[in-house]
């Protein structure tokens, strides 16, 4: 047992700031992408506290467990993705990356707990990938998160859709699959666990007048969604659409 465990241990790569140096790329727009994706880490790289400047990390497809705190010192970072990692939970210091526009947290270990508070000030963020978790609610601070445009919550343990999400003035995308959503009005000794596929909220405007009239038809069967989501913006009349009849959106990519 010993030897199986050591042997399995040797396996996970230290990275070295030469290492690290070598992997930095500027991107066609000018940026600077540290790519650090599937080499088979455990531990986050203190080595990359030289690296802060970078506008781009890929850690993606490791094995990760935990963040630092001093995450918070990557102040210029536009792009974090950190999916298919062991993640149980995201340090605070993460409100600090006040420039991220872009975090994939997907196929992690995330419970409720472990997504702090301090996620809510990433007020510059439009896409969070939170799909293949174990979420049963999330931080309502999360409602501040004012120019978010879509958002993945698939394949979660949500029952049902988190009411900061009303909140949020440009949420285009919204993908909720294979959650257990469990009906309001559900009187009777069935099951009231149901499984509801992925749903969008589009801008009325984006749809042609056939979908509007296929969505406007559909409504009547997913009111029970609604208080989740919100009804009519100001601005403009928005939609809850099933992914049949909504023109040209698609679903976060894993």
């Amino acid at each position: 047992m010993n030897t199986g465990r050591k042997r399995g241990e040797s396996q996970a790569r230290k990275i070295t700031l030469k290492m690290a140096r070598n992997a930095v790329r500027v991107t066609v727009d000018g940026r600077r992408r540290l790519d650090l994706s599937n080499m088979q880490m455990a531990e986050f790289p203190r080595c990359l506290l030289r690296l802060v400047d970078v506008e781009e990390l890929d850690l993606s497809r490791n094995r990760l467990q935990k963040l630092p705190e001093y995450i918070e010192r990557f102040h210029n970072l536009r792009w974090l993705d950190l999916h298919s990692n062991r993640l149980a939970e995201i340090p605070a210091g993460i409100g600090q990356l006040r420039e991220l526009l872009y975090l994939n947290l997907c196929n992690n270990q995330l419970c409720s707990g472990g997504l702090p508070e301090e996620l809510g000030q990433l007020d510059r963020l439009r896409s969070l990938n939170l799909g293949m978790n174990r979420l049963e609610s999330l931080p309502y601070s999360m409602a501040t998160l004012r120019e978010l445009r879509e958002l993945g919550l698939f394949d979660n343990q949500l029952t049902q859709v988190p009411d900061c999400l009303r909140r949020l003035p440009h949420l285009r995308k919204l993908n909720v699959c294979r959650n257990p959503m469990r009906s309001p009005d559900d009187d009777s000794g069935r099951d009231p666990i149901r499984r509801v596929e992925c749903f969008y909220l589009v801008d009325g405007d984006g749809l042609c007048e056939t979908c509007t009239r296929k969505c406007r038809e559909k409504l009547g069967r997913l009111d029970q969604l609604r208080s989740g989501v919100g009804h009519a913006h100001s601005s403009s009349a928005w939609l809850l659409t099933p992914n049949s009849v909504a023109k040209e959106v698609q679903a976060l990519r894993r």
